[in-house]
């Protein structure tokens, strides 16, 4: 499989482009790589879906924030969001861009006025555990979704006669004006209910409960949103599905922290553990490890476990686990515990040198990178 070029890059523009200009590159490149205009360079399709594919991202914020974040694998895999764009969905959706380039406000020379409706979008919510998004997970989820109903037949549009736009002639001072607007009756697609069955709605959708398999890739943070393009609500007149929006809730984990791809674990270890050494389990989110606790080790020590964090969304490795260690003092000693720490108050030993005096959070994080 080839790799997905920078959608960026496939419209030419910059990554602080106004939507201005991206609908303006959009433009130009859809025209020039239209299949009309080029049916001897079976490439030029291609071109002409990845630049509609590009524009669909990078023309609405929401997709456009998570693709600036999260590049490619933002938008999803196995179905979702910008895998890949039909004929009917382009022509359908950004068909007004073109205007009058290609036969007189229609998609090409060869195509009709009449527009493909899209069915509107569903959303769910879709908590996670901080193991499943370490790992990626295949969901099911049931949806009540509208659906084409049995028995649906269609007649040509009496208001604007099958051809999907209403055409209206505007007398002005510099003479006749002809404008061209999409027909509201049909909603562009120029036909209408005939017959439909008593429990469809007037577009002659009903609805269904539908179980929906969902993959969601490893690595997706709370509040990211995937869209699993054509399971949302059937379109209208024979239209093309809405997609489904799944909004990615990250369930609390009762030890774990999360911060980015990286995760933080606070330790308490005993003062005898801290000062002799010792070897304590702790949680990871692939399961318990044992790790070591040096002879010595201070309050605030930061221990690092390469690689058992959570794979970075964008496919640049995984982060790690932090241990952050503190070291617990007993509030309550029995009297001999308090006389053998009487005796030792000035013992050398027990006393911080001026290197750890000059210690702290920065050095600390140091020693972790270092």
């Amino acid at each position: 499989m080839s790799q997905k070029r920078d959608y960026y890059d496939v419209l030419g523009i910059a990554k602080n482009a106004t939507e201005a200009e991206i609908k303006s590159a959009y433009r130009k490149l859809a025209l020039k790589y239209h299949p009309d205009k080029n049916q001897d360079d079976p490439s030029a399709e291609d071109k002409f879906k990845e630049a509609a594919e590009a524009y669909e991202i990078l023309s609405n914020s929401e997709k456009r924030g998570a693709y600036d974040r999260f590049g490619h694998a933002g938008m999803g895999q196995g179905g979702f969001s910008g895998g890949g764009m039909n004929m009917d969905d382009i022509f359908s959706q950004f068909g007004d861009i073109f205007g009058s380039a290609f036969g007189g406000g229609s998609f090409g020379g060869s195509r009709s006025n009449k527009r493909v409706v899209k069915g509107s979008n569903l959303r769910v919510k879709m908590k996670l555990t901080l193991e499943e998004i370490a790992t990626g997970v295949k969901k099911k989820i049931k949806v009540n979704k509208l659906v084409q109903a049995d028995g649906v037949t269609y007649k040509t549009c009496t208001t604007c006669k099958g051809a999907g736009r209403m055409t209206q002639m505007t007398q002005t001072f510099l003479g006749a004006m002809q404008t061209q607007t999409t027909c509201n009756v049909c909603q562009g697609a120029g036909q209408m209910i005939d017959q439909k069955p008593s429990d469809s709605d007037q577009y002659g959708l009903r609805k269904q409960e539908e179980v929906i398999e969902i993959e969601i890739p490893g690595g997706v943070e709370d509040g990211m949103q995937l869209s699993v393009r054509g399971k949302g609500n059937a379109g209208p007149f024979n239209g093309v599905n809405g997609d489904l929006i799944v909004v990615i809730e990250e369930a609390e984990h009762p030890e774990l922290k999360r911060e980015n791809e990286h995760i933080h674990f606070e330790s308490v270890v005993t003062i005898s553990d801290a000062i002799l050494g010792a070897s304590i389990e702790i949680p990871t989110i692939s399961g318990k490890v044992k790790i070591k606790i040096d002879p010595g080790t201070q309050s605030g020590k930061v221990l690092r476990l390469k690689g058992k964090g959570l794979p970075n969304i964008q496919g640049y490795g995984t982060g790690d686990q932090f241990v952050h260690i503190h070291v617990w003092t007993p509030t309550k000693v029995t009297k001999e515990e308090k006389e053998w720490f009487e005796k030792n108050r000035e013992n050398a030993n027990f006393k911080p040198t001026d290197r750890e005096k000059e210690g702290g959070f920065f050095k600390r994080m140091r020693d972790i990178f270092s």
